[in-house]
């Protein structure tokens, strides 16, 4: 008899773990409680996969032998609850997917940087010659990768909180967390200390003959230690000397076997990718790229999209997207990397942020801020007095105009927003791809405004 595999949500991460949940031979239904999207059901229906959307039918759902939940649905939910009392075992896609690999997992969290980060690691590896993919939270899922028949030696693999919540035996070779900052508190009973421990888990299997590597810097992050004893070698990182693992001196990373790694012509700047570089740069120490291997690769490796990404030129003026900067701390460390006068483009849903952190930064550097989202009061309240100019904008296209007529040449206007998209747009990516659209129509159309005031 088949192993009924029930799939809640019919996202990324539920599609790919439905897909090859059919692959392996379950019986797998699936159960959205939103509506499916139309190629979503195509997709569906060609793999002969049954499914329900628009509501989660218990008598369904708990005929499951396990249960494969997509990151988005909280602990709190209804269904959630029930499938608990029910006793039936409840996991995420990352511990589904991981089951099904020999694969060396390289797996990478934190609450900033893990994006960059991860695509750094593997433009390393990849560049040194490894047989490497990527997936997890950056491109496919994990799950949807094996689905697909995709097979490498090694995976370098985003995770987040919400993923972690549902590991059991989840165990990469090598686990990373870049920082832990307040983030996603909404979901984690605004408690860092139920926040952290969801990043922790990554930990939670690791053997003696693994590695853990972590950032020295984040104090949020090295308070916790001690509660999470780990059997794995340890590898902290730091910008300062630290005993038995990576740090910056001058343009040189430092390992812990006293190599240096030149990052003179790192493609990307600011503190922050220093700190993206040390946990990159360990991930391919540790597998064996030479030291020669990876200069190279930090020398060829590019922004990504929406992570301070430049968009263009305008009459002196350049524009910067880092629609990706969702929480106060990836904002710092955007405007602790900008050089000239900052117009800065800010807003959306707040998480319960504390704008405090930035106020420093923001009176150092910010010449105005234009507040993009439904509800700015809040933003206005926290740096009133600090910028000459704090206004408002309810589009990207409005908020582009508004900034173009602050800012002069020689300025930055720089889209980091320190909050959650969902006010005003699909996602971060929705924002960041709307603010560049506004951006090269104002190319497109050469227009400087004279400033209004």
């Amino acid at each position: 008899m088949q192993r009924k595999l029930v799939i809640l949500g019919a996202a990324e991460s539920g599609v790919g773990a439905a897909l090859l949940g059919k692959h392996l031979g379950f019986d797998v239904f699936v159960s959205d409680k939103g509506m499916i999207a139309g190629a979503v059901k195509e997709r569906l229906h060609t793999a002969g996969i049954a499914f329900e959307e628009g509501k989660h039918t218990p008598e369904l759902v708990l005929q499951a032998s396990e249960i494969v939940k997509s990151p988005g649905i909280p602990e709190t939910a209804e269904i959630v609850q029930l499938i608990r009392n029910a006793g039936i075992g409840l996991i995420s896609e990352i511990e589904f997917a991981a089951r099904h690999t020999n694969a060396t997992l390289i797996a990478i969290t934190g609450s900033n940087g893990k994006t960059t980060t991860t695509a750094l690691a593997y433009h390393l590896l990849h560049k040194a010659g490894f047989d490497v993919g990527m997936a997890g939270n950056i491109g496919n899922s994990f799950a949807m990768e094996l689905a697909l028949g995709v097979q490498h030696e090694y995976w370098v693999l985003e995770v987040s909180s919400f993923q972690l919540d549902d590991i059991v035996q989840f165990k990469p070779h090598i686990a990373a967390i870049t920082n832990i900052t307040p983030d996603h508190l909404d979901r984690y009973g605004y408690s860092m200390d139920n926040y952290a421990h969801a990043k922790f888990n990554i930990t939670r299997n690791l053997q003696a003959d693994d590695f853990f590597i972590y950032g020295a810097d984040s104090s949020e992050l090295t308070a916790r230690l001690p509660k999470y004893p780990v059997r794995a070698h340890t590898l902290p990182f730091s910008l300062q000397p630290v005993p038995n693992g990576i740090y910056c001196r001058s343009e040189n990373i430092v390992l812990p076997n006293g190599h240096l790694i030149n990052t003179g012509s790192m493609g990307i700047k600011g503190r922050h990718n220093l700190y993206n570089a040390m946990v990159a740069v360990a991930v391919a120490h540790i597998l064996g790229a030479s030291p020669a291997d990876i200069e190279n690769g930090l020398s060829s490796f590019e922004a990504l999209e929406h992570r301070l990404e430049p968009v263009a030129t305008i009459n002196g003026v350049l524009y910067i997207n880092d629609s990706k900067a969702t929480n106060t701390d990836s904002a710092w460390y955007a405007l602790d990397a900008m050089t000239q006068p900052v117009v800065w483009i800010a807003g959306g849903t707040d998480k319960g942020n504390d704008y405090s952190t930035l106020a420093e930064l923001v009176k150092q550097k910010v010449k105005a801020i234009v507040c993009m989202c439904r509800d700015s009061a809040k933003i206005h309240r926290a740096f009133a007095g600090l910028v000459p100019h704090i206004t408002d904008a309810h589009s990207a296209t409005e908020a582009v105009e508004v900034a173009c007529n602050l800012a002069q040449p020689g300025d930055v206007v720089l889209l980091s927003p320190a909050c959650a998209s969902f006010d005003l747009f699909q996602n971060y990516t929705d924002r960041g791809r709307q603010f560049k659209a506004a951006v090269h129509h104002l190319e497109a159309n050469n227009q400087n405004p004279a400033f209004t005031g």
